[in-house]
């Protein structure tokens, strides 16, 4: 038997300091960390960074996800960490991903033009939706040129 699906989408405001290279070295560490543990959990999922947060959908089962979003809202890194979705799925957004991560890119950045402007991409003002379909749509686009 299968267990039920579900997907959480959450932001928090970075705490991590710096300057560009360390920051790039704390975040390729989260990636690593995150990548080892959603493999092992069964979880999948994309992070966001910019403008100072980081904006995450992880999909799994409920409490693997449960236990992951516990263990970010103890991390340092993490300050003013909001929950903006919890809700059961019939299928994964980010099948092939452990975890994708976008948004320091130039490139990202112009994908991002739509958003920002109803925004000013603050990722505090967008919905726990808006979020997962950004994230489904760059990664489907990583993807195709990959």
């Amino acid at each position: 038997m299968t267990a039920s699906l579900y997907r959480l989408v959450y932001y928090s405001r970075n705490h991590v300091s710096g300057d560009a290279a360390e920051f790039a070295t704390h975040v390729d560490d989260i990636l690593a960390k995150s990548r080892q543990n959603n493999r092992r959990d069964e979880i999948t999922g994309a992070l966001l960074f910019n403008a100072g947060c980081f904006a995450q959908v992880l999909e799994g089962p409920l409490e693997k996800i449960e236990a992951t979003f516990e263990r970010i809202q103890q991390d340092d890194r993490h300050g003013d960490v909001s929950l903006l979705a919890l809700n059961s799925i019939a299928a994964r957004s980010f099948p092939n991903w452990a975890m994708g991560f976008v948004g320091t890119s130039n490139g990202d950045a112009e994908r991002f033009a739509g958003i920002s402007a109803s925004s000013g991409f603050d990722i505090s003002r967008l919905s726990g939706d808006q979020i997962h379909t950004l994230l489904r749509d760059l990664t489907i686009e990583e993807e195709a040129v990959a």
